[in-house]
């Protein structure tokens, strides 16, 4: 059993043992919903017994997930079996990764249970269900590769680093008009619609392109890949196999020319990022005035409504330019307001709304309303060092045409369009 004290305070103990261990959280994967823990106490490892990995399962084998449900103290078990393996969406991590649909009951508090196999071995991680009047019993299990894919980037750098994407908005090609227009000659490849500016995909491929093929892999008309023995997946999972760094070998059909790219697989770069990362978020106080950057946790918390519906259509379909690009750039305002001598601050925003504060007034009252409210600080202390612009003088920026993009939140466009 696991508890949550605060951010950084985690203690776990073991069935039929009362004694709390602290524990130490040594990464967060947010996109898998997974994290590594470590347990220094030699106490807690007494007796204990590692858990197998098994492999992935098949349609219809059995399943036990064990956990705490509904906040019980004594350990739950439930059984069903494997009904659907799938690219899934992760609704905690607004992710899409592979996942295990399973028939056995999951409430809240199985989260974070292992989920065997008849031979006992684990075959992955119970983490949510899918609830709705329609539909029962409808239960995801992270799978073991995922798991392990986890580990694996924690072992190789230390830290965990994420998952990559190749960073292209595709179509699927099965209208035959469409793929002879491209000058496809056989069934398969998916469209490039778009390239994030701040992939490396950018500087290997163009809107146009058909890609065919990943690491040899031929890709369908529908995005999906080869799949085991007799089955198919969504092109994505290919990519999630891969860790960030990696170099990958794209086979692409241009103006009806085959030809292979090479591209380097990287995380995708959010203009909006779903996650605030040290779960504060950077700020910044002048004469009470509060300036953060937009991120989906503040549009949840504000509600959609009252974002407004030009500052949520950026947050939903607009791409960073550049890496460390924010919609609201506090960092310089920072430098801007203490450098500023005049006798008044005035700061412009969208639309030609003008806000307009007298500086040695906003000053004195800054300091008075960090006393008065108890805010250690007029800034967050990921904003204490000199802003730094990641974009040179000398350099243009074109900003992309939005057009019709169908951007959304778990990178699925309308029926048809994908997010790789």
């Amino acid at each position: 059993m696991i508890e949550v004290f605060c951010q950084w305070s985690v203690k776990v103990k073991k069935r039929g043992d009362d004694t709390k261990y602290v524990a130490k959280v040594l990464a967060r994967g947010v996109e898998c919903d997974i994290a590594l823990l470590s347990v220094e106490s030699k106490e807690f490892w007494k007796g204990a017994e590692p858990l197998h990995l098994g492999c992935l399962p098949r349609l219809q084998d059995a399943v036990t997930v064990v956990g705490y449900p509904l906040g019980g103290d004594t350990i739950s078990v439930t059984k069903g079996v494997v009904s659907r393996i799938e690219v899934t969406s992760y609704a905690h991590g607004l992710s899409e990764l592979l996942g295990i649909q399973i028939d056995a009951a999951i409430n809240p508090g199985n989260s974070g249970g292992p989920a065997f196999n008849d031979q006992g071995e684990c075959i992955g991680v119970a983490f949510q269900v899918y609830r709705s009047e329609e539909v029962e019993n409808i239960g995801y299990v992270i799978p073991t590769t995922v798991v392990s894919h986890f580990l694996d980037d924690y072992e190789r750098n230390g830290k965990y680093t994420g998952f990559p994407c190749l960073g292209v908005l595709l179509q699927k090609l099965e209208n035959p008009a469409l793929r002879a227009c491209l000058k496809v000659p056989s069934s398969e490849g998916v469209l490039v619609r778009r390239v994030e500016p701040t992939s490396d995909a950018r500087n290997v491929l163009k809107e146009g392109d058909v890609i065919v093929s990943f690491d040899g892999v031929h890709v369908g008309c529908e995005g999906t890949v080869p799949f085991r023995s007799t089955e198919r997946i969504a092109f994505r999972y290919l990519i999630s196999q891969k860790f960030a760094g990696d170099v990958t070998e794209l086979g692409i059909i241009r103006a009806g020319d085959f030809m292979k790219v090479q591209a380097i697989l990287n995380p995708r770069v959010h203009l909006v990022p779903y996650h605030i990362e040290g779960g504060q978020p950077s700020y910044l106080i002048v004469a009470g005035l509060v300036f953060t950057p937009l991120s989906e946790p503040l549009i949840d918390e504000e509600c959609e409504d009252s974002i407004g519906l030009k500052l949520l259509a950026k947050a939903r379909y607009s791409l960073a330019r550049f890496e460390g690009e924010q919609i609201v750039i506090l960092s310089q305002l920072i430098d801007i307001c203490p450098a500023c001598k005049d006798k008044y601050l005035v700061f412009e925003f969208e639309d030609n709304y003008v806000a307009v504060l007298e500086r040695e007034v906003a000053l004195a009252a800054s300091t008075r309303i960090l006393k008065d409210y108890g805010i250690p600080s007029e800034r967050s202390s990921d904003l204490s060092e000199p802003y730094v612009d990641s974009v040179g003088e000398n350099q243009t920026i074109i900003l992309p045409d939005l057009g019709d993009s169908p951007v959304s939140n778990s990178e699925l466009g309308f029926d048809g369009l994908l997010w790789a």
